[in-house]
């Protein structure tokens, strides 16, 4: 890696820049190792379209980790970079990341939510600004993933619910599943887990309050930590449903 006026850069992007091959910002929530799938998807999708990676276009990658607070950080450098335009992936927090950075670079955000209500564009018509991208609603399932893991989960009296309260949307999320829970007619307990270290004592807390079933709330963080997650399910011998890498749901029993 190379440190030039506080931004790193990697002499592939740097040599990229040399020859004026366009330099795609992938900015993302999340980690490497739980998009991979992703990554793999989209460089596909370059192919298709004619751009080959190395050849055509260069991707410089920033990957918070599930750490929101290194979002701002790394939009900054992209746009430093004078990148061609950036690819925001993990959550709304990345695409306000890059909005904030840049009014004039491209943005192609993936969107779990309502773009308008996020402030993120201004209308689904005449969305305005430099953004652009897919909107789905991974957050608005979420009360339907708790009205199926009832079912799944029949004799369930209490139901565990996992969120990242880093996560801008936590709060409205807890309403909505609260909201749910009432609606369904079944008692939840929210535990809450921004960090590593914070995992096993959530579980902890959910087998000493009786709870039944986990559902781990959809977040770039709990995306990563999803193989630590189905462990400590295992261990516990609680029922839980979580989002992989990968679109759908995985259940552990």
């Amino acid at each position: 890696m190379l440190v030039a006026g506080g931004v790193v850069m990697t002499p592939y992007v740097l040599l990229a820049q040399q020859k004026g091959m366009p330099v795609i910002g992938f900015l993302s929530s999340a980690s490497p190792n739980a998009y991979a799938g992703r990554v793999t998807a989209f460089r596909k999708g370059l192919n298709e379209s004619g751009y080959i990676d190395g050849k055509d276009v260069a991707i410089e990658f920033r990957w918070a980790k599930g750490q929101y607070d290194q979002l701002p950080v790394f939009a900054a450098d992209l746009v430093r970079q004078k990148v061609a335009v950036i690819l925001s992936s993990g959550g709304d927090i990345a695409a306000l990341s890059a909005k904030a950075a840049t009014s004039s670079i491209p943005i192609v955000m993936v969107s779990g939510t309502d773009p308008v209500k996020a402030g993120l564009v201004a209308s689904f018509n005449r969305p305005g600004g430099n953004i652009t991208g897919a909107s789905f609603v991974a957050t608005e399932l979420e009360t339907k993933r708790l009205e199926i893991l009832r079912d799944l989960v029949p004799t369930a009296a209490l139901i565990g619910v996992l969120i990242n309260p880093t996560n801008p949307a936590a709060e409205s999320r807890s309403k909505d599943l609260q909201a749910a829970a009432r609606t369904l007619e079944r008692n939840i307990h929210i535990v809450s887990a921004g960090s590593e270290s914070d995992l096993e004592p959530a579980f902890a807390t959910l087998i000493e309050q009786r709870a039944s079933a986990l559902l781990v709330s959809t977040d770039s963080f709990f995306t990563s930590q999803r193989d630590r997650l189905v462990a400590l399910a295992v261990r516990h011998a609680l029922p839980t449903w979580t989002r992989p890498s990968t679109m759908g749901s995985v259940k552990s029993r």
